[in-house]
């Protein structure tokens, strides 16, 4: 990453008026670093020289007792608002990065492990503390300071101006060399840190299996040599930190020695005057040590860096869906067409979907059938937006206006869709929160009523005895406290309870019994009285049966082999295209 990485600015928006502040104080320290040598030089050779009293010397020690302080006073004033400036960029880059994972939707998250996620937007992000109120600071000083320096130095003594010019450059030449080492190290580091935080979560996650199968105390060694390995790396990055400390502290003595010793050598021959002598001695180590400070704080802030790289990588994943249109005021009259739509997911080679057409009508139900791989939760993730596809496209068809699902404003679709996944997440809290994530200004009544329609009614003697106090019952994290099927209702009925014009469910009928399909059956039954356009992801007949319309795909022929898509009543026509690309149909139908 280079000093200052215009995309981390980019994203952190709130460090742009620091770094003018930066620059400013840059320029005041410069200054006071200049005027204090000159007082300096002058106050010792007019008391040894001169024979110059402190009565006499009294403004002048005056003069540097104010420099002093002001030069206190600049770096509190550069500490305090690095710090500021530090703590609001990190808290909006942690909202960029959070914001933009949540965009990328469940698709991209399914790929990446979250112990990493978290990893990065908690410690990740506050590494960045040493980067943004240490790091840029210190740019900016050497930037500014050393250029001052050199000036004054060239008005008193030209030929140690030259000096400081041909050592100067030995700082930044073995602090990229170093940096380049640091940073291998680095990256091991973060990526041990990494490995350790996700290995750990997942280990957390699965305890509960893990004991009942009595592998629990098996992961200690995993773990345990992980840890080993992130140590071994940490002390691998301080080791080349206290050395290159020493490489950098080491030239800039010698570069202040050359210039002592030449100084040195004519003042004997009285080539140069004391006064002249001493201003640049003492100006001289203030010419190296900003960029030798810079290499310093490269290690305070190296892990933040590395993170950073990380960082970058998620915001710069493209969305999904990045158009700014807006549908149909009604959506409930919009139809969806897919058109050839191939999709492919980035680690593996065969498509999910291929050369898939299908038309989805308004305020009816259809169903998605066919052999497990053959794309159909894949299409529901596109038809959210989770998901873009690598050609084809679909398609909203509204009251004569047509509109590319890629051109649609994220939120504006979002927000008129419905979505249940496969494995619906249900946070701690009461089952009313739970169902009123979906909508959050929804009535009482109308929880009851979504969790009736979802086979869930807490009014009921057999529904009470598991659910004590009713709406009011609190349940655990990822649902713990719920059977399967009551934690997959109370998922159904957060979806239910959105009343959207498109509702699009994977499998509402996984892990339950047919008297609750039965519920989900009057569930389907009811949204398509509303005139709500409901996709629905069905193996079972149950589901199959009730549905307006089916489309059946067929899976990649290198996927299932031999096996063919399934019918499911009459056909209605050849609307659905082969997922293979081949000749193979796969047919929309009315049940």
């Amino acid at each position: 990453m280079r000093p200052l990485d215009k995309r981390l600015l980019r994203y952190a928006r709130g460090t742009r008026p620091f770094l003018v502040t930066t620059v400013m104080i840059g320029g005041l320290t410069a200054g006071l670093v200049i005027v204090q040598a000159f007082l300096l030089a002058r106050i010792i050779v007019a008391g040894f020289s001169e024979g110059a009293g402190l009565a006499s010397q009294r403004g002048a020690i005056l003069a540097l007792a104010a420099v002093v302080v002001g030069r206190a006073l600049l770096a509190w004033l550069s500490e305090v608002s690095a710090h500021a400036a530090a703590a609001r960029a990190k808290s909006e880059l942690r909202r960029a990065v959070l914001d933009h994972a949540v965009e990328l939707g469940p698709v991209w998250l399914a790929g990446t492990r979250s112990g990493e996620l978290t990893t990065l937007i908690t410690r990740g992000v506050d590494a960045l503390d040493g980067y943004f109120a240490r790091y840029l600071p210190q740019v900016v000083l050497a930037a500014v300071v050393p250029v001052a320096v050199l000036v004054a130095i060239g008005t008193q003594d030209l030929l140690s101006a030259v000096l400081v010019v041909v050592t100067l450059p030995l700082i930044p030449v073995f602090m990229v060399l170093v940096g380049i080492f640091t940073r291998r190290h680095v990256d091991r580091q973060w990526t041990a840190l990494s490995a350790l935080s996700g290995h750990f979560l997942d280990v957390v996650a699965g305890l509960p299996t893990l004991k009942l199968f009595g592998r629990a105390r098996a992961q200690e060694a995993s773990i345990r040599a992980v840890g080993e390995q992130y140590r071994t790396t940490t002390m691998a990055v301080l080791r080349v930190s206290f050395l290159s400390a020493l490489v950098l502290e080491l030239i800039a003595t010698l570069s202040v020695a050359v210039v002592a010793v030449a100084i040195g050598l004519r003042l004997v021959y009285g080539e140069i005057t004391l006064s002249a002598g001493l201003t640049v001695l003492l100006l001289a180590p203030e010419a190296y040590l900003p960029i030798r400070m810079v290499g310093q704080q490269y290690h305070t802030a190296a892990e933040g860096v590395g993170a950073a790289q990380r960082m970058l990588a998620v915001l710069d994943t493209p969305l999904p869906m990045v158009g700014a249109a807006r549908v149909g005021a009604d959506m409930r009259e919009a139809d969806l067409v897919v058109s050839d739509v191939t999709l492919r997911y980035p680690d593996r080679d065969p498509p999910a979907l291929a050369g898939c057409s299908a038309v989805i009508r308004n305020g009816v139900v259809t169903a998605l059938a066919g052999v497990n791989g053959s794309g159909k939760s894949t299409l529901l993730a596109a038809l959210m937006g989770f998901l873009s596809p690598d050609s084809g496209e679909i398609q909203v068809r509204s009251d004569g206006e047509v509109v590319r699902l890629s051109d649609v404003d994220p939120q504006a679709w979002r927000a008129q869709v419905s979505y249940l996944p496969q494995s619906p997440y249900l946070g701690s809290g009461s089952v009313a929160q739970a169902v009123r994530l979906g909508r959050p200004g929804a009535t009482d009544a109308e929880v009851v009523e979504a969790l009736r329609m979802a086979g869930l009614d807490v009014e009921r003697a057999d529904v009470t005895r598991t659910l004590p106090h009713g709406l009011q019952t609190v349940i655990g994290e990822d649902g713990v406290g719920l059977s399967a099927g009551q934690a997959r209702r109370v998922a159904l009925a957060r979806t239910l309870c959105r009343d959207t014009p498109l509702v699009l469910l994977d499998e509402p009928s996984a892990a339950l019994d047919a008297d609750t399909e039965e519920a989900v059956v009057r569930a389907l039954d009811a949204l398509r009285r509303r005139g709500t356009t409901v996709v629905v992801v069905a193996h079972r007949p149950a589901l199959l049966l009730a549905a307006d319309e089916v489309i059946t795909l067929s899976a990649p022929a290198s996927e299932v082999a031999d096996e063919p898509g399934v019918a499911y009543g009459p056909m209605v026509g050849p609307l659905a295209g082969p997922a293979t690309g081949t000749a193979a149909p796969a047919w929309t139908e009315r049940a």
